[in-house]
């Protein structure tokens, strides 16, 4: 599964079916812990914009296995990709992830947010 703006229109345009609402609720289950939206801001944040598990572990305070396994939610959650070098594995946010899933939550242009300001 991956962010996919396309595939999930904004909440406020049109219902979600049953597999678009468990599809985003997996997204949001992945960015609703905060280790891993610490993880998300380190990687997007690092040099080059991407990370090795290596550089990520002291800054968390947690043991390898456990930024090891935040990391693979995150992966399979589509906000990050993972490369594989050697020993060690990298990390690097998947271009406009973020972006589509804050355009599903967005209300930017919907009506809605118009009728809400009023």
């Amino acid at each position: 599964m991956s962010v996919d703006a396309a595939s999930c229109a904004p909440l406020v345009r049109e219902a979600l079916t049953a597999g678009q609402a468990a599809d985003l609720a997996r997204v949001l289950k992945a960015v609703a812990d905060p280790a891993r939206l610490r993880l998300l801001s380190l990687v997007a944040a690092h040099e080059g914009g991407e990370a090795c598990v290596c550089d990520l572990t002291e800054p968390l305070g947690l043991s390898q296995p456990t930024v090891s396994h935040h990391l693979k939610v995150l992966v399979d959650a589509g906000l990050l990709t993972r490369d594989k070098r050697g020993v060690w594995a990298w990390f690097r946010l998947v271009p406009g992830a973020l972006d589509a899933l804050a355009a599903v939550l967005s209300t930017a242009g919907s009506g809605t947010a118009a009728a809400a300001s009023r």
